[in-house]
């Protein structure tokens, strides 16, 4: 199955591919030269990966890390340029190391061009990496 190309299409196959541990299939999602933001990353986590290649190395252990179980409360918002959304949505599951409950708000601003992720606006909430076992990137900036 090739995957969707409406933004809002391709958002919600992203999280569900994010819920069945997929990552290689959600980088594939990506534009070769798409960026991803996070414009309130603490000073020691990356604030911008340029590139399919620096989103896949993100990504890689995420399932390693953080094990998601849902995405309630998705509302998807559609923006005056047709090729941008404004997601809101909490992720929920546990972190893998210490079995703790994880719950996170999340605001996002995606761009997608050609059926591909070009932009990705990661606005999360930075105190909540400070919880054990959320380290899944580093600090690689």
């Amino acid at each position: 199955m090739s995957a969707p190309t409406s933004p809002v299409d391709l958002y919600r196959h992203s999280l569900r591919l994010l819920l069945d541990k997929n990552i290689p299939a959600w980088v594939d999602l990506w534009a070769e030269d798409g960026l991803m933001e996070f414009p309130f990353a603490p000073a020691d986590r990356p604030q911008r990966l340029e590139g399919k290649e620096a989103v896949a190395a993100y990504m890689r252990h995420y399932p390693d890390h953080i094990d998601l179980h849902d995405f309630p409360d998705l509302r998807i918002h559609r923006t005056t340029d047709p090729q941008t959304i404004v997601v809101e949505m909490r992720g929920v599951g546990r972190l893998v190391k210490t079995g703790a409950p994880f719950d996170m708000t999340y605001i996002a601003v995606v761009t997608v061009r050609d059926g591909r992720i070009t932009s990705y606006r990661d606005y999360w909430n930075p105190l909540a990496v400070q919880e054990p076992g959320t380290d899944f990137a580093g600090s690689s900036r």
